[in-house]
């Protein structure tokens, strides 16, 4: 249409209009989303400190530095059989083991002791006859007669050498035919109940100098099974085993296990004779107790059951020389 004429067919211009108004518009972008932010990553965790070492040491435990931060399980200690049982203490052969006494045991480097507590009269079990004494209450009788000593007296002369020895790792095996409230008593009384160590079954065994510096450097087992009450009783057949003993010849011993549990670390290697009534044979001493012998043996343990012995156990300590014989295997870091 010419500029300036009106559509006939639209004279007011109304479909002018409605194009206007059908034109489509269209709507404005929705905006981007705003990029969710990276999350903080998470901080790495402190890591756990390691923990101090124990510091080296400089004063010997049980005569030699190397043993102090070794575990008591990893340790050879000399022990005597029936301690207690000796000539300097009135008791005479066939009922003595050794001829002289603790002192004398002690000062030779002796620190792990076998004795045995009896009533010196069955008829009247009271605490003040608490005796050390070796055999059987079988007969009817007490072996205390055959010879004795007073218990209290003779753990009391040992708390005494410990607090002039306070480096030292001391263990006492008790063959017990008393009840364990007195013998309980005999370790109050002689001084030795602030020094015991308590160790649950299968636990890992501290180091000499833990031990020492926690003042619990008494270590005790008797044969008599495990009591709730006194924990610090060990029981020799849960927490340790031994090796036969008393066999008539040096030929005749081995390191099988005889008693307790073969898988605990701790074990006696018992290495004394007998002769054929049972008796402790003193003229065969020499031979059992000769250095070479017991560090062959020693090692012989030692390969078969993967330690070195914890013990090893004589009568008649004065022939050849087991202090000697542990010292010799302590140095050594396996077997040979």
């Amino acid at each position: 249409m010419f500029a300036g004429c009106i559509d006939p067919v639209d004279p007011l211009g109304k479909n002018e209009a409605d194009d206007t108004d059908n034109e489509i518009v269209e709507p404005e972008p929705e905006p981007e989303p705003e990029p969710e932010p990276e999350p903080e990553p998470e901080p790495e965790p402190e890591p756990e400190p390691e923990p101090e070492p124990e510091p080296e040491p400089t004063i010997p435990c049980n005569g030699m530095i190397a043993l102090c931060l070794r575990t008591y399980d990893n340790v050879t200690f000399p022990e005597t059989h029936n301690a207690f049982a000796t000539e300097d203490d009135g008791i005479y052969y066939p009922a003595s083991n050794h001829r002289t006494g603790f002192n004398a045991q002690w000062q030779a480097g002796m620190r792990a002791f076998m004795i045995d507590t009896h009533y010196d009269n069955l008829n009247n079990k009271q605490y003040s006859g608490v005796k050390l004494c070796h055999g059987s209450d079988d007969r009817g009788f007490s072996p205390c007669v055959y010879g004795n000593v007073s218990a209290v007296d003779w753990l009391t002369e040992l708390n005494d050498k410990m607090d002039d020895n306070p480096q030292d790792v001391v263990t006492v095996l008790v063959e017990n035919y008393v009840s364990s409230e007195h013998l309980e008593q005999v370790f109050i009384d002689s001084g030795l109940m602030d020094r015991v160590f308590i160790h649950a079954v299968n636990e890992p065994w501290p180091t000499l100098q833990q031990l020492i510096d926690n003042e619990t450097n008494l270590v005790v087992f008797w044969e008599q099974g495990d009591e709730d009450s006194h924990p610090w009783i060990h029981d020799f057949l849960s927490h340790s085993w031994t090796t036969n003993y008393g066999e008539q010849s040096t030929s005749e011993m081995n390191c099988d296990v005889h008693r307790g549990d073969g898988s605990q670390a701790v074990y006696h290697m018992n290495n004394w004779l007998s002769n054929q009534v049972g008796l402790a044979d003193p003229t065969q001493a020499e031979e059992a107790n000769d250095v070479d012998f017991l560090v062959e043996r020693a090692n012989e343990c030692w390969s078969e059951h993967g330690k070195r012995p914890t013990f090893i156990a004589v009568d008649w300590w004065e022939e050849g020389d087991v202090v000697r014989a542990a010292e010799i295997i302590n140095m050594q870091n396996e077997a040979n």
